[in-house]
């Protein structure tokens, strides 16, 4: 992955991050991957898909940015983008809680599928701290490298912009905090949207108003959060 031709990356992400595919981490992080699959191990998102966040949402196109943990771990399901889940695919449930608050703070009528593609079309980065996981292991992933590659790309986005939006739902997220220069961004925290936590803060939250008048007092157009039908 050293050779830039085999790097499928958004070329603005690719020039931010060169340095990263050269450091040691992410050898060790191909190896893991390569050897999982040798073993036939599946892994989610497909190869493809795994950059899907950062191709969809060019460097300078940034305006808000949520931070997710590890890709959904169920057969077609995860495609690269957090809390998304493929067309067809029934939206998991703090997909869901998300969408409660979004009615519930725009009156946007619940969407029919769980697929974010125009989020982040629009300039919402929807980055999993964690890239791909084994299928039916929940953060089987976790701490194989893939925290130094998101982290770089959160400071990146912190610095390589201005007036952006982010949005740290539950502690993993929340941790990110230290890497964001809050000086000149808007941070909007609360607790997870899991059906374990959602009605302890993150239902009544607002974030997704904020979010909108925040751009547009800095000049920026708001986030269409209805997602067209399928």
């Amino acid at each position: 992955m050293t050779d830039d031709d085999r790097i499928k990356l958004e070329p603005s992400w690719k020039q931010a991050l060169r340095e990263e595919f050269d450091k040691p981490y992410m050898s060790e992080l191909r190896e893991f991957l390569r050897q999982e699959r040798a073993a036939g191990k599946e892994i989610y998102p497909p190869g493809p898909l795994i950059f899907n966040a950062m191709n969809s949402t060019p460097l300078d196109r940034v305006k808000v940015v949520i931070i997710g943990q590890d890709p959904y771990h169920g057969p077609g399901q995860a495609h690269g983008l957090c809390f998304s889940v493929q067309p067809g695919v029934p939206a998991p449930p703090s997909l869901v809680n998300i969408y409660k608050e979004l009615q519930r703070d725009l009156n946007i009528d619940i969407a029919k599928h769980g697929y974010l593609q125009s989020w982040a079309e629009q300039g919402v980065l929807l980055l999993n701290t964690t890239m791909t996981v084994e299928r039916g292991i929940a953060a089987s992933h976790a701490n194989r490298g893939w925290q130094f590659f998101t982290d770089r790309i959160i400071e990146v986005v912190s610095e390589h912009q201005d007036k952006l939006v982010f949005l740290l739902w539950g502690a993993h997220a929340q941790g990110k905090q230290k890497l964001i220069d809050a000086t000149k961004h808007l941070v909007l925290k609360s607790v997870h949207p899991s059906p374990l936590s959602a009605y302890r803060g993150f239902i009544g939250c607002g974030h997704f108003s904020r979010t909108n008048k925040f751009l547009e007092q800095n000049g920026q157009a708001p986030i269409q959060w209805a997602l067209p039908p399928l």
